[in-house]
């Protein structure tokens, strides 16, 4: 396996973390053995060529390894204790006090698909046969272009709808030849996946009833993670939450209210 330089590995952390804000300090192992391969494939003895042709390249090459360093970990009602509170309280929330019936929601780490498409199901599982009413938008972004693909095709190992309950299952997939499962279209066609990156300015025309960023700030430095909350909290509508994970935190100072561990408002 190729061995990073101390140059070397700060020179792709501080790419990563310039332009996406991700804090890869942590992760020499992993940046070496990921990086490893995809040098090798591409004929480069060392990481320095790798590197000039990668991070100088407009196309594929940067992309590759982009994708290649943002970890994406995700499963079916991952962090279940904000799909009940989503069911319990925000739901209920929103059918009493949205009059026209239009509800934007945003995952905003979506990775391959699995955290949309649970909020799109728990939706249908609450409002049953209201769901009708209701124009429902579900954002789905993400910075890596591979699991994009994944998640727009919605389709899964058996294994992997394990978290889920057997009447979810029956109901919003579909099963397919050799034991793979795709999320049925009345689901996949409420969620829609877009590439984005965290760092930019947020410019979405009408502000979200819930926007979902869980276990991605984790990676972020404060002023990193406080200036993203900022940006979030300029697009939830006046009621409307945040969700993060339950390993993350936003500083004291947010201008969101901290309602219950990883769930906050704007009020």
């Amino acid at each position: 396996m190729l061995k990073l330089s101390d140059d070397e590995f700060y020179r792709v952390v501080n790419f990563i973390k310039t332009n996406y804000g991700i804090n890869l300090e942590k992760k020499r192992i992993l940046i070496e053995s990921r990086l490893t391969g995809i040098a090798a494939a591409r004929g480069y003895d060392n990481f320095t060529d790798y590197l000039d042709h990668a991070l100088n390249d407009s196309g594929r090459e940067k992309i590759r390894l982009i994708n290649s360093l943002t970890t994406n970990h995700t499963s079916f009602m991952r962090e279940p204790d904000h799909f009940r509170f989503l069911e319990t309280d925000i739901l209920p929330y929103i059918e009493n006090t949205v009059t026209d019936h239009d509800m934007r929601i945003w995952c905003a780490a979506s990775s391959t698909g699995q955290e949309a498409y649970t909020l799109a199901m728990t939706i249908d599982h609450y409002f049953g046969s209201r769901k009708e009413l209701w124009d429902t938008h579900i954002l789905a972004t993400d910075l890596d272009t591979e699991v994009l693909r994944t998640a727009k095709a919605g389709i899964y190992t058996a294994d992997m709808l394990e978290g889920l309950p057997p009447e979810w299952v029956r109901s919003y997939f579909v099963r397919m030849e050799k034991g793979v499962y795709q999320v049925a279209d009345r689901i996949r066609n409420q969620v829609i996946f877009k590439k984005f990156n965290l760092m930019d300015d947020i410019k979405y025309k009408k502000p979200f009833d819930l926007i979902s960023c869980r276990n991605v700030m984790i990676y972020f430095d404060a002023p990193t993670r406080d200036a993203l909350a900022e940006r979030f909290y300029n697009v939830t509508k006046q009621g409307g939450y945040l969700f993060i994970g339950h390993a993350e935190s936003l500083s004291r100072d947010t201008k969101y209210k901290y309602i219950k561990p990883a769930v906050y408002r704007k009020m």
